[in-house]
């Protein structure tokens, strides 16, 4: 993929669509997680072992960017009550290219839909400046909690608003 994605009225943009994610979809979506370069080095401990399950899946808003190929470009899951966006992926090889903004889009209109005003997200330290960079604000930090997480982690809200 070598075009940016852009998203203005919800619909697949750049041959990239969103959909609900379905159980079947759970081992890709896990691939994803556990080879993200983003959590390699000091962060790796953090998604050893993790998975996205089938019953996961179906608990939560889970939404799936694809490719024309049908290939995962990335994905994320929206807890409704409280809101919080609770996993946020983007293949590696679409990092930059928009695949990002589009899912945040696609939550923003979610979450509107489900009546939420704004969504709560505690983001992984080096995917800060992307969430600033979509209209999140800081608000706070969440101490670390050793074994599980051994770094603090920065808190935003991101307002679902158009502005």
């Amino acid at each position: 993929m070598t075009s940016r994605v852009t998203d203005s009225d919800g619909g697949a943009q750049g041959g990239v669509r969103v959909r609900r994610a379905v159980a079947r979809d759970a081992k890709r979506l896990t691939r994803l997680v556990r080879t993200s370069r983003a959590y390699e080095g000091p962060y790796a401990p953090m998604i050893a072992g993790y998975r996205v399950g089938p019953d996961y899946i179906e608990a939560h808003q889970v939404f799936v960017a694809l490719g024309p190929d049908d290939r995962v470009l990335g994905f994320y899951a929206l807890i409704l009550s409280p809101p919080e966006l609770d996993l946020m992926f983007v293949a590696d090889a679409a990092q930059g290219l928009g695949v990002g903004r589009l899912l945040i889009a696609h939550l923003k209109r979610e979450a509107r839909a489900a009546g939420i005003d704004s969504v709560r997200i505690v983001s992984h330290p080096p995917a800060e400046g992307f969430y600033l960079g979509v209209g999140a604000r800081r608000t706070g930090t969440v101490q670390a909690r050793p074994p599980a997480v051994m770094w603090d982690r920065p808190e935003l809200e991101l307002s679902t608003g158009e502005g």
